[in-house]
């Protein structure tokens, strides 16, 4: 990204803005000056209302939504909680799934002594719902669609980790050495519009 072009706008209206996250940096800023750049800051400097409404990890690319307005940052953020809102992503896992589509259904809580990691704990853990479905296997590996039904934090990178596959790229569940970056980038999202009802549906590609 160049400083001429500080953000990818995929769309905008008098109510919401969808962009497209490169990874590496962050959503929303973070402790300590040197963590102020991320998308949200480089979009309010264009669009002063933009609000966050979901977040994606900064390893993680790929599309990312923002209320314009606190009214709209409440309708949206709702609509994400209620799972109004379908979110489809793609990655690269290690391995070859022996299913072509499937779903993890395990609970996830914080791994408090390990912050900012996430473990599959049956006692303390949330439901956390992740559906599949494989797109092609190359090389060994698997390419695949991930539909997060419910949002926990890091909830598509444990999942896959915890059934034999993980995320290739990934520096916090596997092995950070066997890809360039993260595999995975949000492409899709699709809702009604909650001012004009209008049906939206964005769409982008994984860059590898």
């Amino acid at each position: 990204m160049t400083s001429s072009s500080p953000f990818d706008l995929i769309y905008r209206d008098d109510h919401l803005l969808v962009a497209n996250k490169p990874a590496g940096l962050l959503a929303v800023p973070g402790r300590g000056e040197e963590k102020q750049d991320c998308l949200s800051a480089r979009l309010q400097k264009e669009f002063p209302d933009a609000l966050v409404v979901h977040r994606l990890d900064m390893a993680t690319s790929g599309l990312m939504m923002f209320a314009r307005g606190a009214d709209m940052q409440r309708l949206l953020s709702l609509m994400f909680q209620e799972r109004e809102v379908e979110k489809r992503y793609v990655a690269v896992v290690a391995g070859k799934l022996a299913l072509e589509t499937g779903e993890v259904n395990l609970p996830i809580a914080a791994d408090w002594p390990n912050r900012p990691l996430r473990v599959i704990d049956a006692e303390l853990g949330k439901p956390s719902l992740t559906r599949y479905r494989l797109l092609g296997v190359d090389a060994g590996n698997t390419r695949v669609e991930l539909e997060p039904v419910t949002g926990r934090t890091h909830q598509l990178r444990v999942h896959m980790k915890a059934i034999g596959h993980p995320i290739l790229g990934d520096a916090l569940y596997g092995d950070a050495a066997s890809a360039p970056r993260l595999m995975l980038h949000a492409t899709t999202l699709k809702l009604l519009h909650p001012a004009t009802r209008a049906h939206l549906h964005f769409v982008d590609a994984p860059p590898f």
